[in-house]
């Protein structure tokens, strides 16, 4: 067979490709070079600075060697604490009180009050705090963020059936349930220190506080107006700081909110404290900044009434104002936050939605009767704090993709509950200096069963905050 021929145009087209192939090599080869330069330039440079003190030194030999060693790993480790300088990390997490408090505070009888508190303790016992202690400690332990901000942290006690008795109206020394059977701070921080110190209590924010009788075994027998038992709910929010992590603080402080809850149940007029905690902190070479937790109310708003607690447009508004969790953000600012010399980070279950979430039930212009506007363009009720405090000039710095709440189950057992229930933005991350405080990332965890169990209805917010001067 005889060879082919190749003609002068073809052969002209491979020289061209030839050339423009060497040239795309070389320029690969350049782009490479320059993409790893820096990273080789660095560790040359590194190496060469040691090199130039131990001979200043007058090291030789193996102590020549061993010197330098020693002194590129240090001068490493310092160029990398000069990059993480004002490097933050911080985390919300709501641990899930551990039952629904909604048939209790809507039972119209006492008896039904009593059956309704009955089913809380079974609950409580249900979703099994001790076994979702170990998911959310290993959740905290993977993130390792240097202050934590806890909500719903519970503690749960029993004792001799009696009258119900409710704090403020009743000062802790009068109730008598006494027997610990939850204390779910105890309880968390025992995993999370398990084996090495790694986190310590900052501050606690005590809040509501109730006791009341309950049918506890849930036999109509026993179960007949005083209940055969009281259970007693504990809310506390609570900071933590990290051990061994070059986390400093300072003056930790908080109170309760002035504006609360206060449904009035079977006839008995129940304060339902919310409040906030904050301290001081300075992480490794970061400047001094101001850490602040919260947990603004869930209950007692009215979706169907749009209103602006900012320019308080209802004339009863000081007294019984519509929005909560909306007037307790306002005292957050005014109160906690105090804009200052120093950056502030919030983190909290604010109970409201940022403009991610659209909450289609509710009017989109005004209220029943057409006159009261909203702040937030009409949507309502879940997205009046968040708002108020985005007025104010606080903005998110955590993530809203993926949502962080809510399992739609009062009951958190593996089998309840799906990746798809959390459609809401309700655990924040806010900074009132943008300027100075930088997202760097974000995150959601805590979005799947662990140990059998869900280990919140909550998920939780991490953020690394860069913090500057």
């Amino acid at each position: 067979m005889s060879a082919l021929r190749t003609s002068p145009g073809l052969q002209r087209s491979r020289a061209i490709l030839t050339a423009v192939a060497v040239a795309l090599a070389v320029l690969g080869f350049t782009f490479a070079s320059a993409v790893n330069a820096p990273v080789a330039d660095a560790g040359q440079n590194f190496k060469a600075k040691a090199k130039k003190k131990c001979k200043k030194k007058g090291k030789k030999g193996k102590a020549y060697k061993k010197c330098v060693k020693k002194t590129t790993k240090k001068l490493k480790k310092r160029a990398k604490a000069k990059r993480d300088r004002g490097k933050v990390g911080v985390m919300t997490r709501n641990l899930y009180l551990g039952a629904d408090l909604g048939p209790a505070i809507g039972s119209t009888t006492f008896q039904e009050f009593i059956d309704a508190n009955g089913q809380i303790l079974r609950d409580v016992d249900t979703n099994n705090f001790p076994v979702r202690a170990k998911g959310l400690a290993k959740e905290i332990k993977a993130k390792s963020p240097d202050l934590v901000g806890l909500q719903e942290v519970s503690m749960w006690r029993t004792g001799e059936p009696g009258l119900p008795k409710n704090k403020p109206a009743d000062p802790p020394e009068s109730f008598t349930s006494t027997e610990v059977k939850y204390d779910y701070l105890d309880l968390l921080m025992d995993r999370l220190n398990h084996g090495e110190k790694r986190y310590r209590v900052v501050h606690v924010t005590t809040e509501f506080d109730f006791e009341a009788p309950a049918n506890y075994d849930d036999d109509a027998a026993t179960g007949i107006i005083g209940g055969e038992i009281n259970g007693r709910l504990t809310m506390r929010d609570v900071i933590l700081a990290r051990v061994g992590a070059g986390v400093k603080t300072r003056n930790a402080q908080g109170a309760n909110y002035d504006t609360f809850f206060n449904p009035v149940i079977s006839g008995l007029p129940v304060t339902v404290d919310r409040g906030w905690g904050s301290v001081e902190a300075k992480v490794r070479k970061s400047p001094w900044f101001k850490f602040v937790n919260t947990h603004l109310e869930a209950f007692g708003d009215d979706k169907n009434r749009v209103v602006d607690c900012m320019t308080d447009p209802a004339p009863e508004f000081a007294a019984n104002p519509v929005s909560i969790r909306c007037s307790q953000a306002k005292e957050l600012f005014e109160k906690a936050i105090k804009p200052g010399k120093l950056s502030v980070l919030v983190t909290g279950d604010f109970n409201s939605d940022d403009d991610s979430v659209v909450d289609e039930n509710c009017p989109s212009e005004s209220n029943s009767n057409g006159t009261l506007l909203g702040n937030n363009g009409g949507q309502c009720g879940d997205t009046f704090a968040y708002n108020a405090l985005k007025s104010l000039g606080m903005k998110n710095v955590s993530t809203s993709d993926p949502m962080s709440c809510c399992v739609k189950s009062d009951i958190l057992t593996a089998d309840n509950g799906n990746r798809s229930d959390f459609d809401h933005h309700i655990d924040h991350v806010l900074t009132d200096s943008p300027n100075r405080v930088k997202k760097l990332k974000s995150s959601v965890s805590g979005l799947a069963p662990v140990n059998g169990y869900w280990n919140s209805d909550h998920a939780g917010v991490y953020s690394l905050v860069k913090v500057k001067p």
